[in-house]
């Protein structure tokens, strides 16, 4: 496998619609391929995700993985996943199990193709349809910032970038500024929202 170059934002793949991998094509070595590239790309650059296109390739693949990640120390774990043409629904409170929960969270969000955080707005609690690696087909639902997650991934896949979701530009900042002036008390807050739901 390989460490690909990560696109960032302006290239015009990213803005791109992927298209959908035809299920009989997932065990293939060409798709299989794309997800080992992907896996080793993301764990180099330490993220928590990347997608399909943020590579150059605008096919509906995103992969997704959280363990001890300096850049987001912050997040619950995340064994990887494989997630091919995936599709979300916002969950109601009568779906979920904590309908008294919250059901946005504000987080300040980071991206390998962006070089800047900002404040988006994300919801708790959604279900998700899509196949691993080996074609299996996955009904679930995602909580906390794992949502968050894979909201952030599956938007790459509609070319649709963070920095689209920032209401609020002033929250905008570079890394090395979230990290002197932002990072402290985001990492307070975000914590005690993940102690209250869990994930």
């Amino acid at each position: 496998m390989t460490v690909r170059d990560i696109l960032q934002i302006g290239h015009p793949v990213l803005r791109q619609m992927a298209t959908e991998v035809p299920v009989d094509e997932i065990k293939s070595d060409e798709t299989q391929a794309l997800i080992g590239d992907l896996v080793d790309t993301m764990r180099a650059a330490n993220g928590a995700g990347i997608a399909a296109n943020q590579i150059g390739v605008p096919l509906r693949v995103t992969v997704m993985e959280v363990t001890d990640n300096p850049r987001y120390p912050y997040k619950p774990r995340l064994p990887l996943t494989i997630v091919i043409n995936p599709t979300i629904t916002f969950l109601t409170p009568g779906q979920v199990d904590d309908p008294d929960g919250p059901k946005i969270v504000v987080v300040n969000e980071g991206c390998l193709s962006v070089p800047l955080r900002g404040d988006v707005e994300r919801q708790v609690n959604i279900g998700v349809r899509y196949y691993d690696g080996d074609g299996v087909l996955h009904d679930e639902v995602k909580r906390g910032l794992t949502a968050g997650t894979w909201q952030h991934e599956c938007d790459h896949l509609d070319g649709v970038l963070f920095v689209d979701r920032v209401k609020d530009p002033a929250t905008l900042s570079t890394w090395d500024e979230f990290n002197r002036n932002g990072r402290d008390a985001f990492i307070e807050r975000i914590t005690a929202f993940v102690e209250r739901v869990g994930s």
